[in-house]
């Protein structure tokens, strides 16, 4: 007789040495946080995967996959059987009812792919491949044999138990959320900061995000589609932690007292440091934007590094060295596209200059701030006065 689980397979975790039991502990309670509100489930260690098992009753691959495959730090989620005895004639028949329940009289091409971490089990790999192929054959008139591209690959997986799996479910990879530190992202509503702080995520950051408000210049409908894409994005993380920013007054005041074509870079240098001031308050090691190198006028190399000379933490920018379209088509693949595109502007957008300086000097930048006497309080007072929402 044959037990259902889900196999859940890591891949980078395997190389991390002795590291590699943080992270995987990481990963079992990332895995029990998201299933454990949906029944009696427990996740047991084998070598190089883990085990979710049934307690009481039968697992329901439909309910549990979509609530595992979100997780970072995992490369496949395959809904398998466990086999209660690691006889031959066990794994023939349980082979058969596999490949029946999931295919029936489908018409597909198959091969048997087995392992054999388990010496105890005499037959050798390949004979037990041809075995199984042969009896499946002999009793499914619909399959047939293509080692090289076959539409369903049977695994076999003989360790301390017989694992049988056909499906698999690949998810994102990357690092267990919050094993590499905490770091603070600038989010607006636009495509690019949703898939930056997605793409930390994954490397194992834990994320929080600064959203800069400024009404009535943004609406109320802008500020609820930065909460819907933090929310988004808490579908990976497990929790998020957004805080908006009242950004007009210290808007207005820039505009008034700054050339209008270095704007942009002295708003950003401003979010820098509010971003900054939250970073140091929640102990977070690093500031995280959506910008790539040469996609507006603020993010040419000389704009990047008058922006960045007013950080004292590291600045991640992972989407450098990417272009538009592969941007969007990240932003489409994790389901941050189409928030994104809703039609309302954020701070950034509204106080854009007509004609932006493109090659900034950050002496004449510095200079220009040491004349904006208010900007120091301004900064202070938007960033206690921050709207705090937990996600």
């Amino acid at each position: 007789m044959a037990e259902k689980v889900l196999i859940v397979k890591y891949g980078e975790i395997a190389m991390r040495g002795n590291n590699r039991y943080i992270f995987i502990n990481r990963l079992i309670s990332a895995i029990r946080r998201n299933i454990d509100p949906l029944g009696n489930y427990y996740v047991v260690r084998d070598p190089g995967r883990l085990i979710v098992e049934d307690r009481g009753g039968e697992l329901d691959y439909d309910l549990l996959v979509p609530r595992i495959e979100p997780i970072f730090g995992l490369v496949a989620v395959c809904p398998g059987v466990r086999l209660a005895d690691m006889t031959l004639e066990t794994i023939l028949e349980e082979s058969y009812h596999h490949m029946m329940e999931l295919y029936g009289d489908t018409e597909v091409s198959f091969k048997v792919n087995t392992r054999r971490a388990n010496q105890g089990f005499t037959m050798p790999s390949m004979e037990v491949n041809a075995e199984v192929g042969g009896y499946l054959l002999e009793r499914m008139p619909n399959l047939k044999v293509d080692v090289h591209k076959p539409d369903v690959v049977l695994n076999i997986e003989i360790r301390n138990s017989v694992y049988l799996h056909s499906k698999v479910v690949k998810t994102y990879g990357g690092l267990p959320y919050g094993s590499s530190g905490k770091g603070v992202s600038l989010l607006s509503g636009g495509i690019d900061s949703p898939v930056a702080t997605w793409m930390m995520a994954k490397r194992g950051v834990e994320v929080e995000g600064v959203y800069f408000h400024s009404p009535p210049y943004t609406s109320e409908w802008a500020k609820e589609k930065v909460i819907d894409l933090a929310k988004r994005i808490a579908d990976f993380t497990g929790e998020f932690r957004l805080y908006v920013v009242p950004f007009t007054e210290l808007q207005l005041y820039l505009l008034d007292n700054v050339a209008h074509d270095k704007l942009t870079i002295h708003l950003k240098r401003a979010m820098m440091r509010a971003g900054e001031m939250i970073a140091k308050k929640d102990d977070a090691m690093a500031l995280i934007t959506g910008e790539s190198v040469g996609q507006v006028a603020s993010q040419t190399m000389q704009g990047i590094y008058a922006i960045n000379a007013v950080c004292e933490m590291p600045v991640l920018r992972p989407l450098a060295g990417m272009d538009k379209q592969e941007i969007v088509n990240l932003a489409q693949k994790i389901g941050t596209f189409e928030i994104s595109a809703r039609p309302y502007e954020d701070c950034c957008t509204v106080f854009v200059a007509k004609h932006p300086v493109t090659k900034p000097r950050l002496s004449f930048i510095e200079k220009s701030e040491r004349r904006l006497t208010e900007l120091d309080r301004l900064l202070e007072e938007a960033v206690q006065k921050a709207e705090i929402i937990e996600l």
